[in-house]
């Protein structure tokens, strides 16, 4: 592998650029993947820890699976797909097309199901895109090891080219931006300048993250840049984190919860929460926002909303689709500048 850098942020991560002919350019959304049924979560913990999970979190995941009607993730996810060709394809040049797949890490359809399908449509080039507009080859390298024992499913000479981040993408941020103003404007007016906002990332090892501090980097400056687009006042957001998993190292604080009694002790009657790296509902937002820290803010006496994820919202389809078209673009300039 080579690192190349990409027109949307860091380095993108450039797979078998040994021919250029023309044909179907493809895309593969890649996203984590979840249980499709309460019965499916001990197969799909298996394959998140690589074995047998601890018999108290498949139960655990099953009751919160039973709570929210399970995720909704790999469903949205493929829906995303289509929404996407279907723009790409409508704003191709003459004689270009577009095919997208979505593929998992840890349930079907899997990234080798994605690949397989785009290379059996005759895609001569490949764009990878992992769901997060953040993004660390250390973090997420489990999306790179799945593409890397996935290729021998593609032509000899497909171009494989993995986006790298496009965590302040401007489109991007307009767009969160967007649904943070559509939140405040469902409180009543006296609340929307003062009520607190909380934003909110996927916590981590703190092992992890001394390994590649950018990444917590990425996530501040895109946290930031939602914040002076809405525009919130100083003082009016903090960054928190969620979602901390079930092992007993130290994970990345604060957490959301914690931050309630706090702002309830200061007289504030609502929250709002604003996760910055999700782009699809699942159990982090059905069940870690929606029930659990909810629960919290109903203990403590406090007002809870949570912006809407943007799902297939059209403006969302239309930044994955700059995505591609900038990585595309950055993978051309490269071919070229080599030649």
């Amino acid at each position: 592998m080579s690192n190349e850098v990409g027109t949307t942020g860091t380095p993108a991560l450039h797979l078998l650029a040994t021919a250029h002919g023309a044909g179907t350019t493809g895309v593969l959304l890649m996203t984590y993947g979840a249980a499709q049924s309460p019965e499916g979560v001990p197969a799909y913990l298996r394959s998140v820890y690589r074995g047998n999970a601890p018999q108290a979190v498949v139960e655990e995941f099953q009751r919160r699976y039973r709570l929210v009607g399970g995720s909704p993730l790999v469903e949205i996810t493929r829906a995303q797909a289509t929404a996407l060709e279907r723009l790409l394809n409508a704003e191709a040049a003459p004689g270009a097309s577009y095919r997208v797949e979505a593929g998992m890490q840890h349930t079907a359809p899997y990234i080798e199901d994605g690949l397989r399908a785009l290379a059996e449509a005759g895609c001569t080039r490949i764009v990878a895109m992992v769901m997060s507009p953040q993004y660390s080859p250390i973090i997420m390298g489990g999306y790179g090891r799945k593409l890397d024992a996935a290729r021998h499913v593609l032509p000899v000479g497909t171009e494989l080219i993995v986006a790298g981040t496009w965590h302040t993408l401007p489109a991007f941020i307009d767009a969160l931006a967007g649904r943070v103003r559509a939140a405040l404007a469902g409180l009543p007016p006296k609340e929307r300048e003062a009520v607190p906002v909380i934003l909110t990332a996927h916590s981590l090892p703190e092992s992890v993250v001394q390994r590649e501090p950018h990444y917590i980097v990425q996530l501040q400056e895109t946290v930031r840049a939602v914040a002076e687009a809405v525009p919130l006042g100083e003082g009016q957001w903090q960054f928190a984190y969620q979602s901390a998993g079930h092992s007993p190292e130290p994970w990345l604080t604060p957490d959301m919860k914690d931050l309630l009694p706090g702002l309830a002790d200061a007289g504030h009657r609502n929250v709002l929460m604003v996760p910055v790296q999700f782009l699809a509902d699942h159990l982090e937002t059905l069940y870690d926002i929606d029930v659990a820290a909810r629960e919290e803010a109903d203990v403590v006496g406090i007002g809870f909303q949570r912006i809407e994820m943007f799902n297939t919202a059209p403006e969302f389809i239309s930044v994955l689709a700059e995505v591609v078209h900038c990585e595309l673009a950055c993978f051309r300039a490269v071919r070229s500048a080599r030649v």
